[in-house]
């Protein structure tokens, strides 16, 4: 169960697909299908199997004392297991000897875990859906409204609030993409018995196989990847990558939702964003939770990077590990997921206040293009060098650098060129929106095309 604080950053869905019962009971499932498969197969009597199948689906197991019992046996699957038979045998000694016929620990939890994942991947694509459509809206709504740029955090030049959103919606398009592609490689049955080659099974092992992923639903792989953890490990990195995503609009939207800036806010709603001492608090919750995830994921990849050079043929502690960290990847991914979809389908915009902010800045967001111009005239460094002063003069006495440039043109002979319809253009707080809304357009259709495939 996640901890009291995690529970905060997650969502109770997420946490129910982790949970002690769902694994047991993923544990279980696999152990019932291993049964009718190969009773199917004729490895076990087919009177063994519907005992099997019964008790697996019957009353719950005790976690607590299934893990306090793990502590000791190395693996949660023994107890279970050594449980499963007592309970069968009690009714048919017979079919309890044929429980987990073949077959290893780590079968039944590496499969339990994969069938866990699936469940978590379709809360993580049904949420990740749900964002991209609302950033997709966001970008077509506001695809030309002009708000400044900022890098190193500083005022630089007029962009528009569609060319800012998608920057947040292209790599979760991608994010989809990669997460389809690696669970498609990820998700197989785990089995392989002892040592991954079934031996136990006399020769039938890979029928049983075959019919025990058609049972759960999952794909056949040509055989058991115990240590080899590429792809699993693979898509647990993708997850990471998702949450970083994430919290590039998370900390995007705290910057933007500043008092000193406030472009932006999260919705509104009673008890939302809310302080214990201060009343007049609107505290970006949605963010917190984005870069939260962002903040933790990159730890938990790097721990399950560090599981894979596992001894031999079953790896000692580090696929304990990698079983511990796995599941706080999709909790803090399907958190942030859930809060960021929930405020950007309401995401309050105030472009007034953007074009405030632009204008507070008295034209030096058009600093580049005025020195363009002044380029043709003077030469590069020294029109670069007089938008310079002229651009902290601007800030120091509180006058508009147009101004100050329209005097520097009207007293100085060589930039007589320099036409007032040109600055006019190289001003144009709408004319950059515009220029980037152009760009964000033609993102948009490459990411459509890629969506698509075409």
């Amino acid at each position: 169960m996640p901890s009291l604080f995690e529970r905060t950053l997650t969502t109770a869905a997420m946490a129910a697909v982790f949970d002690d019962e769902a694994i047991l009971q993923d544990m279980l499932a696999f152990e019932a299908a291993l049964a009718e498969a190969q009773a199917a197969e004729d490895v076990i009597p087919a009177a063994s199997a519907a005992p099997i199948v019964a008790a697996c689906r019957a009353a719950p197991f005790d976690a607590a004392a299934l893990v306090a019992d793990a502590r000791s046996a190395g693996s949660l699957a023994i107890p279970l297991v050594r449980e499963l038979r007592r309970r069968i045998a009690a009714g048919d000694a017979a079919a309890a000897t044929c429980v987990h016929w073949g077959s290893t620990s780590q079968d039944v939890i590496d499969t339990a875990m994969v069938l866990a994942t699936r469940r978590a991947l379709v809360l993580i694509e049904t949420d990740l859906d749900r964002l991209i459509a609302s950033l997709r809206t966001l970008a077509e709504r506001h695809l030309a409204t002009p708000m400044l740029a900022r890098t190193l955090l500083q005022p630089a030049q007029v962009i528009s609030v569609g060319f800012k959103v998608v920057a947040w919606l292209a790599p979760l398009v991608r994010a989809r993409v990669r997460l389809r592609r690696a669970a498609a490689a990820a998700l197989q049955l785990q089995f392989g018995g002892a040592v991954g080659t079934l031996s136990a099974l006399h020769g039938r092992g890979e029928a049983v196989a075959r019919r025990l992923a058609a049972k759960l639903g999952l794909p056949a792989p040509d055989g058991a990847w115990a240590t080899q953890r590429d792809r699993w490990v693979g898509l647990g990195c993708e997850v990471a990558l998702l949450c970083g995503s994430l919290g590039k609009i998370g900390r995007d939207l705290a910057l933007l939702a500043q008092a000193e800036v406030a472009e932006v806010a999260e919705p509104a709603a009673p008890g939302r964003g809310g302080s214990s001492a201060m009343p007049n608090k609107r505290n970006p919750i949605a963010a917190l939770v984005a870069i939260a995830a962002a903040t933790r994921a990159p730890h938990h990849a790097a721990a399950l990077l560090a599981t894979m050079p596992q001894e031999h043929e079953r790896g000692l502690g580090n696929w304990q590990a990698e079983l511990a960290e796995w599941p706080a990847l999709f909790l803090a991914a399907h958190g942030a997921l859930d809060a960021l979809a929930d405020a950007c389908a309401g995401l309050e915009v105030d472009t007034a206040r953007m074009r405030a902010n632009i204008e507070a800045g008295r034209g030096t967001a058009f600093a580049e293009a005025a020195s363009t111009l002044l380029a043709a005239a003077i030469g590069r460094a020294a029109a670069h060098e007089r938008i310079g002063r002229l651009s902290r003069q601007a800030v120091v006495e509180g006058r508009e650098l147009r101004a100050l440039l329209d005097d520097a043109i009207a007293n100085d002979a060589e930039l007589v060129a320099v036409t007032a319809a040109a600055l006019d253009a190289a001003f144009d707080i709408d004319a950059a929106g515009r220029q980037a809304a152009t760009v964000a357009t033609l993102q948009l259709k490459a990411l459509r095309r890629e969506e698509t495939g075409a």
